[in-house]
């Protein structure tokens, strides 16, 4: 069982920024509701496909982000063959091992595994995405003094494992999801960006 893949993230939370997650601190409101999207530019899972699919999550952090405990919703998105959903979904559950399988470590409980219609672009640095009903969001990264996007490398913490990720901002994020008891809207709060390849 294996994977080779890559492509970019957008991720927003209920941080302030920047995101105290990913230096290893506990978020700022003591909790943390947030929601991240993968999406594949290209790779193979086990030979299947996934190119230009995109998988998404809501997720309730109870407390410091390394200490897991997570409670999280999947969302494959709907244009997915059945292998291609199938393939990822065993991929973000940890049994096709790698990075992801790293990531799943710290998840307690999915609550939801689902089809959604999903929206993900980014364009001249500014992101976007829409996950069904439930997420939507739009984010831009900070800029250094060269109009570079400000790197943050060398994290305790990561979601694309391996990559340096653009800190930004979230101009708006709108999170709703009942499971999980979630229900945002905020604007001005903590965004990630990031590119990823992912190897198991």
């Amino acid at each position: 069982m294996s994977y080779q893949l890559m492509g970019s993230i957008l991720e927003v939370c209920e941080c302030k920024v920047l995101c105290p997650c990913w230096i290893g601190e506990d978020p700022d409101n003591g909790i943390c509701r947030s929601a991240i999207a993968y999406h594949y530019e290209q790779g193979a899972i086990d030979g299947v496909d996934v190119a230009g699919v995109t998988v998404a999550f809501a997720a309730f952090i109870p407390g410091n982000v390394l200490k897991g405990g997570w409670r999280v919703a999947m969302f494959v998105d709907e244009r997915a063959s059945d292998a291609q959903f199938d393939a990822l979904v065993s991929a973000h559950r940890g049994e096709r091992g790698g990075p992801l399988a790293d990531i799943v470590k710290l998840i307690g409980e999915m609550v939801s595994v689902e089809r959604a219609a999903i929206e993900y672009t980014v364009a001249a640095g500014k992101g976007r995405m829409k996950v069904g009903e439930t997420i939507e969001a739009e984010l831009e990264p900070y800029r250094g003094p060269t109009g570079e996007p400000t790197k943050l490398v060398e994290s305790i913490f990561s979601t694309i494992p391996g990559s340096p990720a653009f800190v930004g901002r979230a101009n708006s994020f709108r999170l709703r999801h009942e499971a999980l008891d979630l229900d945002l809207d905020l604007t001005g709060h903590n965004a990630i960006q990031g590119s990823f390849s992912f190897t198991s």
